[in-house]
């Protein structure tokens, strides 16, 4: 009885509520003209500086594009907070928070010397579409709500750019011949490239994959495991690769974990992943760990991963399976800015844990290294190296 009168009186209130919404919708309302203001008159608009305002990468327009059906994109970014299949150190879930913290300061129409652009003047459509509502207590629900939200954006119309230098990439290898959005995901565990392929498949078939990482996340469900519980955030490589999600023309970048045996080698192969470990780039340098990573890929789509662990503990401590002897941050960037104009359908980066950061570093890398993917998928090449102190010829060749 008392949950019934309990049901009439939310109604009624419920109702009344609309009612008054919609007897008044029509009233006059005085316009203020804020030009005449002491604000706007003495200093102009309200503008966002590098610490306030709402939080979007980089101040990038935001839109909750799940809900958003009018707001076009070219490339969009999207947060994934899920870290329920971790195997040691959780805290991925907050990594899109602590990514977009970290851009606050950054700009995507500001150039660098190093991309003699900015993600901005390539023409485009940039938008932060927010993060998709994941379960955090059961992870079969979790990663069937990232394939959905990924599929969703991926099914969007293209905006087609803002200027004159967009140009279109992905209708070319698209098994619809059309020009699909790209997105760049923000983790979350490593789990979420899962549903990521299984969209992207739909899409493209199979793609290669440019996996940067300590680990090389290609072993076998654990012995025992059956149904949802085979998939964590070392062993979905190799479910991708028994749903045939993937080339065989995959490579890893940077491994360097400590493995069970030439067993996991072998096996990685099978995966289809060649290893580029992080001695590589002492004993042959950044020039031709670039150029095995291009011969490798060639002109296949290509999908690229990057865990933060890629990067050294000291200089990005904020993951969840550190491993000490990393690359630089800026080794990294290098990297990244040699493999623009390969044919990127998409990429992440994720296992940003800020729980385990200091000073905000973690963060502040990763959010430097999304804003290099901006540009990189935008490049038909890598940037011409910079020029001298005043532009005469290059430093050293």
């Amino acid at each position: 009885m008392l949950v019934s009168i309990l049901y009439v009186f939310l109604t009624l209130a419920s109702t009344h509520a609309h009612r008054e919404r919609d007897e008044f919708p029509q009233m006059p309302m005085d316009v203020v003209d804020v030009s005449t203001e002491p604000w706007t008159s003495k200093y102009g608009p309200q503008v966002d500086m590098g610490y306030t305002g709402p939080l979007s990468f980089s101040h990038l327009p935001y839109t909750r594009c799940l809900d958003d059906g009018v707001t076009r994109f070219d490339i969009a970014l999207i947060g994934m907070p899920f870290d329920t299949t971790t195997s040691y150190r959780p805290g991925a879930r907050f990594g899109p928070f602590a990514i977009r913290a970290g851009s606050r300061r950054q700009g995507t129409d500001r150039g660098t010397l190093a991309w003699g652009t900015s993600p901005g003047e390539l023409g485009a459509a940039l938008l932060d579409c927010g993060d998709v509502p994941v379960s955090a207590y059961e992870n079969g629900k979790a990663l069937s709500q990232m394939e959905a939200a990924y599929a969703t954006l991926l099914g969007r119309p293209v905006l087609g750019g803002t200027t004159a230098a967009y140009k279109s990439r992905t209708a070319a290898f698209a098994l619809d011949g059309k020009e699909h959005p790209r997105l760049v995901s923000l983790g979350g565990d490593h789990t979420i490239v899962l549903p990521i392929l299984r969209a992207l498949n739909r899409v493209y078939g199979p793609v290669s994959v440019i996996h940067f990482d300590a680990h090389l996340d290609t072993w076998a469900p654990r012995p025992g495991t059956v149904g949802q519980e085979r998939i964590d955030h070392g062993s979905f490589f190799a479910i991708a690769a028994e749903e045939g999600l993937m080339t065989n023309t995959s490579v890893h970048a940077g491994i360097r974990c400590q493995m069970n045996g030439m067993q996991d080698l072998e096996h990685d192969d099978s995966v289809g992943f060649q290893v580029i470990s992080t001695d590589d780039i002492d004993d042959y340098g950044i020039h031709q760990v670039i150029q095995k990573i291009r011969q490798r890929i060639g002109s296949s789509p290509v999908y690229l991963s990057l865990d933060i662990d890629v990067v050294d503990p000291g200089l990005a401590p904020a993951t969840g399976t550190p491993e000490p002897g990393g690359w630089t941050t800026r080794e990294v960037k290098r990297i990244l800015r040699g493999l623009s104009g390969l044919n990127f359908v998409g990429a992440d980066i994720v296992e940003v844990a800020p729980a385990y950061d200091n000073a905000d570093i973690t963060g502040i890398a990763a959010a430097d290294i999304v804003y290099d993917f901006l540009a990189m998928m935008q490049l038909d090449g890598p940037p011409v190296p910079h020029g001298g102190p005043f532009g005469e010829g290059n430093l050293v060749r």
